[in-house]
């Protein structure tokens, strides 16, 4: 039997040793971006970090990283609205605030909630509708925390394969969730839901991970293993290749949307729905391709 100080010497030096293995370090996210609105045949940036309808964000603060992606619905031009507006407004505030740091890491829902009513209040009414999906790493907890509304979302790679993901929102086929700001006296003719449903988590993240963030136009076109085809190219972890990579997912997205024989998950989730539809769904593309790295100034 092991006297009393010898077990509380095992213990001690299962409690140092336990330290000793956790790491101390910050992580950073290195991200980069590419792609296609779906009136141009090559990877074009419209009024900033918009592809198409498509929006981005790539902020940092002292405490975290913080990327960002929206998806303007395009049913709003037959109004005589820019579907592209609502969209990039969306992002830019939540950039803003994440660099001004009026938003907690562990609550990206509150990001997109704050940006949304700052939205509401504007003076001059800002119409339109937007998926929105915000990704999040705390530097010192190595966290990444969550925020998905509607059909954009994130995949986190480990090892070549998927260890965590998003979850879609949809109503019903082809609609997904999204927030929306309707003219006046029209409110309750548009289709609109909270930020508050936006489906949140928060996951370890190690170094060397990949975190893929991306609007429907790439996941509508590219199922799961072609993507962590494309992401096995990606053998280290500076700007240039993860850009490189980035570019190189986007265009084979953008190929296989233009593909009428191509059986894309979009058109197989139609059959499921039954509809007889087959080949790819010409759309905005946006993808922004990351890597979890030791954080340097």
């Amino acid at each position: 039997m092991l006297s009393v100080l010898s077990y509380g010497r095992l213990v001690a030096r299962a409690v140092i040793g336990g330290l000793s293995q956790t790491d101390s370090r910050d992580y950073s996210l290195v991200t980069a971006s590419c792609g296609f609105g779906k009136d141009f045949r090559r990877g074009i940036l419209k009024k900033g970090m918009c592809y198409g309808d498509d929006a981005c964000f790539i902020a940092r603060h002292r405490s975290a990283d913080v990327l960002g992606v929206a998806d303007g619905v395009g049913g709003w031009r037959d109004y005589g609205v820019d579907p592209s507006q609502f969209s990039s407004t969306l992002m830019k505030t939540c950039e803003r605030l994440v660099k001004e740091g009026r938003f907690v890491p562990s609550n990206p829902v509150g990001v997109l909630t704050t940006s949304y009513y700052e939205l509401l209040q504007n003076k001059v009414p800002l119409l339109g509708s937007s998926t929105a999906c915000i990704v999040v790493l705390d530097r010192q907890s190595h966290q990444l925390h969550t925020a998905n509304l509607g059909d954009s979302g994130f995949l986190v790679v480990r090892g070549g394969e998927v260890v965590h993901r998003s979850d879609e929102q949809q109503h019903y086929f082809n609609t997904p969730f999204q927030l929306s700001i309707a003219p006046p006296g029209a409110e309750g003719a548009v289709l609109s839901d909270s930020p508050e449903s936006a489906d949140s988590s928060s996951f370890d993240v190690q170094l060397g991970d990949i975190i893929l963030t991306a609007t429907d136009g790439l996941f509508d076109n590219m199922p799961d293993y072609m993507i962590l085809q494309e992401l096995k190219k990606l053998k280290n972890s500076n700007y240039e290749s993860i850009q490189q990579t980035a570019r190189s997912i986007a265009e084979q997205a953008h190929v296989l949307a233009y593909d009428p024989n191509y059986m894309s998950p979009f058109a197989q989730f139609a059959c499921d729905n039954g509809l007889n539809v087959r080949g790819g769904k010409p759309d905005d593309i946006t993808v922004l391709l990351s890597i979890v790295a030791e954080y340097t100034d």
